[in-house]
């Protein structure tokens, strides 16, 4: 990637998002005015198919520690790891203080406690309606509705105008928490004027409304009362909303609920105390005691919707989980859509679980599952109330940020007010206008266990390239000072080919190494080892290639006897 030098306006607004634009994940937005910087979100992104052994992958912040004096705060809209899940590691490099409302640092603290950030972390609690002052910047939170609860939009003012950053949002009329998103401060900012709006875009593909979270109640009741058995249903962690109308609906037709799962319980532990997650009542059930109750009356709330290989759901699918054995009578239901790219790993989860005899309900031949993202009705009610000057779409990759440029051409935006931007471009302006000026240094950080950002492109590479064709490595002992072989050479292979097909084929090989090594014995060049093993790799691949039509990682291994 390459970085254009700009020079900064001291009376202009700089945006720039360093995730979040272009893709879907690791949201992070960084506001500059007047030598302040004022920061939104610190996602997560989970790895795509060719990214073989990382963990996650979240945002390069290079160009906020080059400018850790100049920050204000950070500001969270809501608790999903694509907003929050970078911050253990974001503030291990940079100590700034983290606002949030209270079911978001609630979420967040748990990560930072993982993390032995618990203690150090700044962590400053805020409600919708509340207004807040960093340096040129005044935030203005206001509720909007969303999939998990506690979701906030800001309204940024600085002296050139004001921003409005929804970050995730659809208009739901009847959420489960009652609380609708603020009508009323979005008529208001529009009225005033806006700036700028960054636009969910997730869901631009899609006409019409999203439905209300409350339309997935009706279709769970309805499964509830015919099942026959046991009832488990699988859901994102995060979906309070979800886990709150499963345990009303167990309640309601004398059902207890399990749950199961890691990241489940405790979500649903730190929701319960902090008031977001009411249990009725003799509805809680714990794993042990689920062998003593009629199957009939129990339900089970786990992870693994995406079809996630460690996750609960998947290893009652393979018959793995040490609490759970699948049935014969079961009702699984997948309350989630796949995101995109693990709609393989959730279909095989289904058949495996057809395959034990399950009956599996699922998207989209069964209502169990709504967005919490808004279709095209719902963006474009948000930009009739916001009427805003100028609009960047978000949370979208390119066939999301193309398909919004069009929608918002339909409502009168020309194309030079509708800014496409990647990660690490600079869009700066004021009232007067609006342009792309530079580009920063960011990008995304691998974190692979306990590395972060070790993992190169090289590495990657080379994961793909033994994942595909296996590796051969090849010992040999040299006395260097005798020029002679000594031991070996010996063939080892892993992931190349079976122990039926490898016999002639090593030998062959053993003779080609040897082959390699006598010359450098008849100069008496033994002492040249990096020039030895550069060519026993050569011979060695070529070989391999011509023999197999295949390219394993070859290692040769010259030891000095």
């Amino acid at each position: 990637m390459t970085f254009r030098e700009f020079k900064r306006s001291p009376d202009k607004l700089r945006v720039i998002p360093l995730g979040g634009v272009m893709e879907i994940g690791k949201n992070m937005t960084a506001y500059e005015y007047g030598g302040r910087i004022l920061v939104v979100d610190s996602g997560l992104m989970f790895p795509e198919e060719e990214m073989l052994g990382v963990d996650i992958v979240i945002p390069d912040i290079t160009y906020l520690e080059e400018n850790r004096e100049s920050i204000e705060a950070i500001v969270l809209t809501h608790g999903h790891e694509d907003h929050i899940g970078a911050l253990p590691y974001v503030l291990k490099r940079l100590d700034v203080p983290v606002y949030g409302t209270r079911l978001t640092l609630g979420l967040l603290g748990n990560k930072l406690d993982e993390h032995r950030l618990g203690d150090v972390a700044r962590l400053f609690e805020v409600a919708p309606g509340d207004r807040l002052e960093f340096g040129p910047f005044t935030v203005e939170l206001f509720r909007v509705a969303h999939s998990i609860p506690d979701a906030a939009g800001l309204i940024i003012r600085s002296p050139v105008g004001a921003v409005v950053h929804v970050s995730d949002f659809k208009f739901d009329q009847s959420p489960v928490d009652g609380r609708p998103a603020d009508m009323g401060v979005l008529a208001r900012a529009g009225d005033e004027g806006v700036l700028l709006f960054l636009c969910d875009t997730t869901n631009v593909e899609k006409r019409g409304f999203t439905p209300s979270e409350s339309v997935v109640g009706e279709s769970l009741e309805r499964i509830f009362a015919t099942a026959p058995g046991r009832i488990i249903v699988a859901s994102f962690a995060s979906n309070l909303g979800r886990i709150q109308q499963v345990f009303n609906i167990a309640a309601k037709l004398g059902r207890r609920v399990a749950v199961i799962g890691r990241s489940m319980a405790a979500n649903t532990r730190i929701a319960e105390e902090l008031g977001y997650l009411k249990v009725p009542d003799h509805t809680r059930l714990m794993i042990g005691d689920l062998e003593r109750v009629e199957a009939s009356k129990t339900v089970i709330m786990t992870t693994g919707s995406q079809g996630e290989p460690l996750s609960a759901l998947s290893k009652m699918a393979m018959d793995e989980h040490k609490n759970i054995k699948i049935q014969s009578g079961d009702t699984v239901i997948i309350s989630a859509t796949a995101i995109p790219g693990n709609e393989n790993l959730v279909m095989r989860t289904v058949n495996r679980l057809f395959r034990q005899g399950a009956e599996v309900v699922y998207e989209p031949y069964s209502t169990v599952h709504v967005s919490g993202h808004g279709n095209q009705e719902d963006i474009k009610l948000m930009m009739n109330f916001l009427k805003p000057k100028f609009v960047v779409p978000v949370h979208g990759e390119e066939r999301h940020i193309s398909r919004f440029a069009t929608l918002a051409g339909s409502m009168g935006y020309e194309r030079d007010r509708v800014f496409r931007l990647h990660v690490g471009d600079v869009l700066e302006l004021d009232s007067e206008g609006a342009e792309v000026i530079g580009r920063v240094a960011a990008g995304s950080v691998m974190v692979d266990g306990l590395g972060v950002g070790d993992v190169e492109d090289v590495v990657l590479r080379d994961r793909g390239h033994l994942a595909k064709d296996g590796v051969l490595i090849a010992v040999i002992g040299l006395d260097v000072s005798g020029q002679a072989v000594v031991t070996g050479p010996e063939m080892l292979s892993r992931g190349f080919a079976g122990e039926d097909h490898v016999d002639d084929l090593m030998d062959d090989g053993k003779a080609l190494v040897l082959d390699v090594v006598d010359e450098y014995i008849q100069s008496e060049s033994l002492d040249q080892i990096e020039d030895m093993r550069v060519n026993c790799r050569k011979a060695l691949a070529k070989f391999m290639y011509d023999r197999m039509h295949r390219r394993p990682v070859i290692i040769p291994i010259i030891m000095e006897v």
